[in-house]
């Protein structure tokens, strides 16, 4: 529209707070003032009336609204909306004051204008222990292949005596607006590739990135009790990040290697414990190891297979308080292997006296025995 536009609250004769109802009755009478049924021939009230249509359009519509209370007649200018223009309704500004407050990092990043301070990306480091070492607590040294801030530019990426200018064609933004069709889009800018500045002298050490790979070497305590896939959190011990902006963290993921005698599940240990038949029956006493020490364990006469011993205290301390797991011995008992002529007759003579009375000795095969005859004759 040629010259220079009246406010849309003013052609209707309206405050900026006006209600919808407000709106609508406004236009309904002002409509009905210049219609151009009631005005033939008159130019000046066909104008009028045009310039009360638009008003309405726009003030009757809550999201045209808002935009025009943001940005006024602009907002709905496509002349005002071209590459690097201001004024236009641009979404990433509007959706940027948004989500921008919310993760606490605007288009400007964290220092420096534009996007040219970028937070140091997060490592993970995959760490191998020992069962002792997790269930004891241990300190270890890693080294962890990293970016670090440059020393020779102090992370600027400029010569020593040098420093980054502003990039004149985004002013420092890093990005720039490109008009497609009816919308704005915002793109980096393809002169600084969205940093925002440009470097004329490079440092010569880390090529005007800011920052250089290296290898550095850390000290972790891995507490007592840690468990397999836990991380341990170091802050700061990250990526270096870009331009000044904070580095990111090293996430230490705990693995835990095989052990040859225990599995842990949760606090308690287990393990399994063979022994021979002979001992299972008249019972003894036996010498097993724990991660304290060995202690004795008395084997009663008759233990079965798959009997669990629970020694109280032996297995894993929470790492948050100071309760202990157990260690469970789950019995195994051995048939024996390589017997001699002699020990095989022994056994005859055994096995003989045990079938004459197999229901004071072997109640278990007795009364496997017995729902398998039933089993049968029910069929």
């Amino acid at each position: 529209m040629a010259g220079k536009q009246r406010d849309f609250y003013e052609v209707l004769g309206l405050e900026r707070s006006a209600s919808s109802d407000e709106i609508k009755q406004a236009y309904r009478k002002l409509a009905r003032q210049y219609h151009p049924d009631k005005n033939p021939d008159d130019k000046v009230s066909e104008e009028k009336f045009k310039e009360v249509q638009e008003a309405y359009d726009i003030l009757s519509d809550e999201s045209k609204r808002s935009a025009y209370n943001q940005f006024g007649h602009g907002a709905f200018d496509p002349s005002s909306m071209g590459a690097g223009g201001a004024g236009g309704p641009d979404l990433s500004d509007i959706f940027g004051n948004v989500f921008g407050d919310i993760f606490g990092e605007r288009r400007g990043g964290f220092s420096g204008g534009g996007r040219s301070a970028q937070r140091g990306a997060d490592l993970r480091f995959n760490l191998s222990l020992d069962l002792e070492q997790v269930v004891f607590g241990t300190e270890t040294t890693l080294r962890v292949p990293t970016w670090i801030s440059c020393q020779e530019c102090k992370g600027s990426g400029a010569a020593k005596g040098t420093q980054p200018v502003t990039c004149t064609d985004c002013n420092g933004i890093g990005q720039v607006r490109m008009q497609r069709g009816f919308f704005t889009v915002q793109q980096d800018c393809p002169t600084c590739r969205g940093q925002g500045r440009k470097i004329a002298d490079p440092c010569q050490r880390c090529r005007g990135q800011g920052r250089v790979q290296h290898e550095k070497t850390l000290s972790v305590k891995i507490p007592a009790g840690v468990d397999n896939g836990d991380r341990i959190r170091m802050q700061g011990e990250g990526e270096a990040g870009l331009n000044g902006a904070p580095a990111g963290d090293l996430y230490v993921e705990v693995h835990v290697k095989p052990h040859p005698i225990f599995e842990r599940h949760g606090q308690d240990l287990h393990c399994q414990m063979p022994i021979n038949f002979s001992m299972a029956a008249v019972g003894g006493e036996l010498e097993i190891p724990t991660l304290q020490g060995t202690v004795r364990l008395k084997i009663p006469a008759e233990t079965q297979t798959g009997k669990v011993f629970r020694l109280r205290g032996k297995g894993v301390q929470a790492m948050r308080g100071q309760t202990l797991g157990d260690l469970l011995c789950h019995i195994v008992i051995e048939t024996p292997i390589n017997l001699s002529r002699e020990q095989k007759d022994l056994l005859d003579q055994f096995q003989a006296s045990l079938m004459a009375d197999k229901k004071n000795h072997s109640p278990q095969e007795r009364s496997w025995f017995e729902r398998v005859k039933a089993f049968f004759e029910g069929h």
